[in-house]
């Protein structure tokens, strides 16, 4: 799961369990190739070019001096940041192989995105590796704005807090 909205965060589940090592995942600071139409050098103060100092709202923002949510659905823009948010899933599937990945955030309301992530991400894969239907493959969060509440109650309740 990735959210994409005022900075990126990640997380990814193997067997019911998150996977971490020494420390969080900081999976929104992977670095991405900037598109080649965008001389934008990145938010983030420490990586520039990582996913989230290039899709994060205030990334959007800095660049185009409008929030993300003001952006016309027909702007040139959403394909770099289709672009980049088809990065993250490339990436993804090459790195952990997972069975789904979900992308939700302030970014991923535009109704418009999955359908240009799913064509951003097929052109970068290449058909290296089979994956699900991407309609079922790369979604968004069923429950919407609810997730990470009902996520928090079914955490809690698995502690039996």
């Amino acid at each position: 799961y990735y959210t994409i909205g005022t900075g990126v965060g990640g997380g990814a589940i193997q067997d019911g369990r998150f996977v971490e090592g020494f420390s969080h995942p900081e999976m929104g600071h992977m670095l991405v190739v900037p598109h080649k139409d965008d001389d934008f050098k990145g938010a983030c103060p420490f990586h520039g070019n990582c996913l989230e100092g290039m899709a994060a709202g205030p990334a959007v923002e800095k660049r185009l001096g409008i929030k993300g949510q003001d952006v016309p659905a027909d702007h040139p823009y959403w394909e770099q940041e289709a672009y980049y948010i088809a990065q993250c899933a490339y990436n993804t599937t090459l790195m952990l192989s997972p069975d789904v990945i979900i992308f939700g955030g302030g970014v991923m309301k535009q109704e418009h995105m999955m359908e240009r992530v799913h064509r951003q991400f097929k052109e970068l894969l290449k058909d290296y590796v089979k994956t699900p239907e991407l309609a079922e493959y790369i979604v968004i969060p069923k429950l919407k704005d609810n997730a990470a509440t009902v996520g928090c109650l079914a955490l809690a309740k698995s502690k039996k807090i």
